[in-house]
Order: structure tokens, then C-alpha cells, then sequence
């Protein structure tokens, strides 16, 4: 995996090509002008990545994955049965960061800590669905899974499909709480749209307003037009779906936005206006770099720890304008 310490701290290119990030080469490809392909005039012949001036890709998944394993890929295969899209294979991929964390995390049995030290609270046992997969009904179902049940009956519930419908990046499921984590690596949380998009999120707010006999009323203190207007369409979906799923479980709820430490510092007073807290349920910001420095950095050394701790401290996330590599977290 080609991070801060082997890639080139600033990537020259021109109009035509680009040069190959990895340090010491002197491979140049031609550069990608309109959409991000994976062909053969795009990648180094010597470090088979695909490159274009702000970041590049793997020739396969398993190269910026962490865990590789059997166990971790047969986990990972079944996964993508249900996760619409991907692009893990992309150094600067949130999706990539997630696995590569939040599986670290299973592997060492750390979930419990992470809710307990974190997100205020004292679990002594944890679930971890990513992308909405729940490994005990896959084994039951197979073929016929389709994601976790209760997330796709909240999901008709509201007006959604399921094939179609909000999908949480991490689920954690603990003895008396139900955890969203939206994680967020290089984008923000504006995610209502513009033009068009807007218009559509607006005029179209399926079953989200009169779901569940008016949930929405119940969990929110501002109309459905000004969320999305103030851009917080995800949140509002995944704060939605949430609360009533934890209300179905008996369970408390916790919708958490993970961010690198410098983005969203605003976000608790920007979402947190519009929801009805704490009857409701919780909502909080929590960092990358949190999990590093309280969760991390605190076990006792191991082969995989060690792995972990290099990974955050090197991770990189493709190059600026300027053409400077970029550290994916303050550390």
C-alpha cells in the first residue's frame, strides 16, 4: 500500500500526462482530462496503479485493504452483495478508510470500547454492520439477503426501496443502544444537492414526512423543507430511519458524524438544531483521530495494532491543486 512514506510529496504533471506518484519513478502516463478510467494509457507499467493529477487507483481491491485474510475477504466478498457502490480500490476512498478501521476494530474486539469512550456510554457487547450487512442473516439467507431487515422495513416504512434506500456506512448494535456513524474522510455533509437535485429532494420527500403515522414530526423541531434546504438531506434520512428502528428494538439511539479532526466543527449546532434531542435521541460528532488517540494508540502492542498505527499516521489522500500530497489525519 503506497502512502506518506513512499509516495512523492508533490506530483508534477502537465496538460498531456502525469507522472507516477510512487517515489523514484520516472513513469509518465497520459493525463485524464474528463472522467477517472481504468485503462492502460493511464497506469504505470512499473507500479500498475491508475493515475490522474489528484489521485490514483489500484489494479485490485485487496491492495488497499488492510485485512486480507480468508476470513476478511470471505467477509468482504458477501458485503458487496449489498453495497451499491464502490471505490475501494481508489487511494482516496472513504469507503477503503472505513473497512480498514472499523474491521481493525472487530478483529481486536475494540467496538465496546469505542462506543463506551466515545459516544458516552457502557456497553459490554457489540454488533458491527457495515454498509447495512448483518452477518448473522446473511449466514441464514444467502442469496435471499438483501440487508439487514429491520433497516429494509424502515426503509419501506419511509417511502423508500430497498434496493434504493439510506444506507448507514457503519451500524453498531449494542446491548441497549443503536449506533449510526456516517463517516465522512474527504466529503462534507451538504448533501441536499443543487439545481435539479435540489428540486427533486424536495418535491419528491417520499414517505419521510408521513411514515410511521408522522414519525417525522416527532423526532425533528424543523419542517422537512428547511433541512434539506440547509443541506442536511443524509443526516435527516439516517436521523429518521434511526430513531424508529431504536424505538422498535427498545434501544436508545445515537446518530454519529466521524470526520477527520479539522472538518464539520460546526455540525453539532447545524444538525442539531433541527432534531429533538435527547427524547429523540443523540446526535455527535466524533474524529478519526479520536479513535487513534483513545482507542488505537492505547492497546497493548500487536501485529495488527501495529499495522493500525501506521496506517493513521501515514495515510495519505491524494494531491491538492498545488500538487502536494495531502495527510489524511492530524496526527
Amino acid at each position: 500500500m503506497f502512502n506518506l512514506t513512499n509516495l512523492k510529496p508533490h506530483l508534477n504533471h502537465t496538460n498531456d500526462c502525469v507522472e507516477c506518484p510512487v517515489a523514484g519513478c520516472t513513469h509518465t502516463v497520459e493525463r485524464q482530462k474528463v472522467s477517472f478510467k481504468k485503462e492502460a494509457r493511464f497506469q504505470c507499467p512499473e507500479h500498475r496503479i491508475y493515475i490522474s493529477p489528484s489521485t490514483f487507483e489500484y489494479e485490485r481491491e485487496e491492495e488497499n485493504l488492510l485485512w486480507t485474510d480468508d476470513s476478511d475477504m470471505e467477509l468482504f466478498s458477501a458485503i458487496k452483495t449489498v453495497k451499491r457502490e464502490s471505490r475501494i480500490a481508489r487511494e482516496n476512498s472513504e469507503d477503503a478508510v472505513t473497512w480498514n478501521v472499523f474491521r481493525y476494530l472487530e478483529r481486536q474486539n475494540l467496538l465496546p470500547a469505542l462506543v463506551n469512550e466515545n459516544l458516552s456510554s457502557q456497553t459490554t457487547t457489540a454488533e458491527l454492520m457495515l454498509w447495512s450487512f448483518n452477518q448473522h442473516e446473511y449466514q441464514q439467507q444467502k442469496e435471499k439477503f438483501s440487508g439487514w431487515s429491520l433497516l429494509n422495513e424502515a426503509r419501506l416504512t419511509f417511502g423508500e426501496t430497498i434496493a434504493r434506500g439510506s444506507e448507514p456506512d457503519i451500524i453498531i448494535n449494542t446491548d441497549h443502544m443503536l449506533v449510526f456513524i456516517e463517516a465522512k474522510v474527504t466529503s462534507g455533509n451538504d448533501t441536499s444537492g443543487s439545481g435539479e437535485t435540489l428540486e427533486r429532494h424536495l418535491a419528491v420527500p417520499n414517505g419521510y414526512t408521513t411514515g410511521a403515522n408522522g414519525w417525522y414530526n416527532k423526532v425533528f423541531n424543523s419542517p422537512y423543507e428547511k433541512v434539506v434546504r440547509d443541506q442536511k438531506y443524509e443526516l435527516l434520512r439516517f436521523w429518521l430511519l434511526g430513531t424508529w428502528m431504536a424505538k422498535q428494538m427498545n434501544k436508545r439511539f445515537l446518530l454519529a458524524n466521524l470526520v477527520p479532526a479539522d472538518k464539520e466543527q460546526r455540525i453539532l449546532w447545524e444538525f442539531g438544531t433541527h432534531i429533538k434531542e435527547p427524547d429523540a435521541g443523540f446526535f455527535t460528532r466524533i474524529t478519526w483521530e479520536d479513535i487513534y488517540k483513545a482507542i488505537v494508540k492505547t492497546i497493548i502492542s500487536n501485529s495488527d495494532t501495529e499495522k493500525m498505527l501506521h496506517y493513521f499516521r501515514n495515510k495519505s489522500l491524494g494531491y491538492d491543486g498545488n500538487g502536494n500530497l495531502i495527510k489524511a489525519f492530524k496526527i
